[in-house]
């Protein structure tokens, strides 16, 4: 928990909290020390002078702790929050820059987890330790102290209280914090189940498997509940155990310290501000070991939260980038093998093939061939493992990361849409672009008639995920996007698979038209021929192999495997 708040709290502000609370622990201990004087010097001498004088004392004390104490609690809740705020910035900073296998390591749901509760964990108990932690100890140091002051002999109360107070506190704790840790990887099997069950709610209903995603849900979460219920039922067990110690104690004292009284050993405002003092003390104390029973947890989301922001990505701009020359677009892959993160075969092997700009390179093959698997090596999503993935002439190893995805532009196999105007998401790739420009990509993509009959245009919202537009729309505003962007290669990771053959052949013909284009290279990945048959050089791809490599013409005749995907595709009779 120190390295995370180490860069991140306002060191100025930790030590006006400090300064404060000490403030605040000094008047409040002060304080039964002038009760005593009051009792013992104003009330049984009648001196009613003294008592108005020590009273105003008091008063003025109590103002001072309670300006403190705002001073305080203004100060840790500001550093606290301000913490949380840091930390969640950091954390989605560094999500931001993962590559696929980071994501794939941590996972979702737990980085959602990591991202809210982790960081409310940290942020609530560093608030209690500004508060609590620098109370607790400075307080059961100082009433400790002048309690032995007022009474030697009365003080030997908490050699019984306390050990017994510790012993039920440490029990507590010893049941109470693995249940704590625990609760974190429970809150993360939550969100897994949940967040599933909202993205695939359409798949659940249409399978009819609603009732099973509830018992799923149900499962996880009364795990979630029991474990929840167990550990606070064992946390609520100190309060009850303080309050029949902390009136024992006060009736230890009453008993002891009337006998003191009537043997005329102790003055009576001396016993009242024992009492005082001793209350001051087990409550300092239960403080102390309350805190240490929310650390455990608090530093399990450390933990966690410090392995996101200390894995060091594979993925890196180098120290001495080299820049791209965008005017000579081309891209090649010269020998290129690829591996998932422990997988024991080879994704891709010995993938070979070159384009310049100008070309459209096509990738065709069955399911799992490798096709999405080539073309994320290109933004460098993943890394080769041998060979050299180049684009525009330059290893993208040796380019700058952010120069590279200027250079690339992407469109994914499931279209993303966000949250905002048609507009926002228009501009995504390129922050500059004219509302004739995003005209123009919509026109190419065949997007522009259904946005141009809404009445709000480009202005037209897009709700989350672009849930309020279809497949095919989504996949055709995720390709406009991307033409947007002025880049040396467009990548289309199987992008028209939601469109008709009609709207398809349109599009890829609009593509070919354009001037832009023209002069850039165009990569596809199809599962239809149709979409890849104009392409100027085809890849066949067979279980992670170029099997193939050629124009529609040279591998309708030539390769058994192009051949096997045609046949598959066309009528006997329909063949192009």
């Amino acid at each position: 928990m120190l390295k995370l708040a180490k860069k991140r709290m306002s060191g100025w502000a930790v030590i006006g909290a400090v300064l404060f609370m000490i403030v605040q622990v000094m008047s409040n201990l002060y304080l039964p020390n002038l009760t005593a004087d009051i009792v013992n010097n104003g009330v049984a001498k009648g001196d009613i002078d003294y008592i108005w004088a020590t009273g105003m004392k008091m008063i003025l004390f109590a103002l001072l702790s309670i300006l403190a104490s705002v001073g305080n609690v203004f100060l840790a809740s500001q550093t606290s929050q301000k913490l949380g705020q840091k930390l969640r910035s950091d954390v989605y900073r560094k999500v931001i820059n993962y590559s696929h296998d980071e994501m794939d390591k941590v996972g979702t749901s737990s980085l959602i987890t990591r991202t809210t509760n982790d960081v409310t964990q940290i942020q609530n108990v560093w608030m209690m330790i500004l508060r609590m932690m620098i109370m607790a100890p400075i307080m059961l140091i100082g009433a400790s102290f002048l309690a032995y002051q007022k009474s030697h002999t009365l003080t030997m109360v908490f050699l019984i209280s306390l050990p017994l107070l510790a012993f039920f506190l440490l029990i507590i704790m010893y049941f109470a914090v693995p249940l704590f840790k625990a609760m974190q990887k429970k809150t993360d099997n939550i969100n897994l189940v949940f967040r599933e069950g909202l993205t695939g709610v359409r798949v659940i209903r249409a399978f009819r498997q609603d009732d099973f995603e509830q018992n799923r849900f149900e499962t996880v979460n009364q795990d979630y509940t029991h474990n929840a219920v167990k550990v606070f039922s064992i946390i609520a067990a100190v309060f009850p155990v303080m309050t029949l110690i902390m009136s024992g104690t006060n009736i230890g004292i009453t008993w002891w310290g009337g006998h003191l009284i009537a043997q005329q050993a102790l003055e009576t405002g001396n016993l009242i501000a024992f009492m005082t003092y001793a209350m001051q003390i087990l409550m300092s104390f239960m403080m102390l070991s309350m805190i240490f029973v929310f650390i455990p947890r608090a530093q399990a989301s450390a933990v966690r939260l410090n392995e996101v922001l200390d894995q060091h990505s594979r993925i890196t701009t180098p120290t001495s980038p080299k820049s791209l020359d965008t005017t000579h677009p081309a891209l090649q892959f010269d020998h290129v093998q690829f591996r998932y993160h422990h997988a024991e075969e080879p994704a891709l092997s010995d993938i070979d093939v070159q384009v310049t700009g100008g070309e459209t390179l096509a990738i065709i093959g069955g399911t799992g061939s490798g096709k999405t698997t080539m073309v994320n090596l290109i933004p460098r999503f993943y890394d080769a493992e041998k060979g050299h993935v180049r684009v525009d002439g330059e290893d993208v190893k040796a380019v700058d990361l952010k120069k590279l995805h200027e250079a690339v532009a992407f469109v994914p196999q499931k279209a993303n849409l966000f949250t905002g105007t048609v507009r926002d998401n228009m501009k995504y790739g390129n922050d500059e672009a004219t509302d004739d420009q995003i005209w123009h990509a919509l026109e190419i993509a065949q997007a522009k008639d259904f946005i141009a009959a809404n009445p709000e245009g480009l202005d037209y919202q897009v709700e989350q995920g672009g849930g309020n537009f279809s497949g095919g729309q989504r996949q055709r505003l995720a390709i406009a996007r991307a033409l947007v962007k002025d880049a040396s290669v467009y990548v289309f990771d199987d992008s028209f698979s939601a469109l008709d053959f009609k709207t398809d052949a349109n599009l890829r013909a609009a593509l070919k038209a354009d001037a832009k284009i023209q002069t850039k290279v165009v990569v596809i990945v199809g599962q239809r021929v149709s979409t890849v048959a104009d392409a100027d050089t085809i890849v066949v791809l067979d279980e992670g192999k170029m099997v193939g490599k050629g124009t529609h013409a040279e591998l309708k005749a030539t390769n058994t495997t192009y051949q096997e995907i045609i046949k598959s595709q066309i009528r006997e009779g329909d063949e192009q």
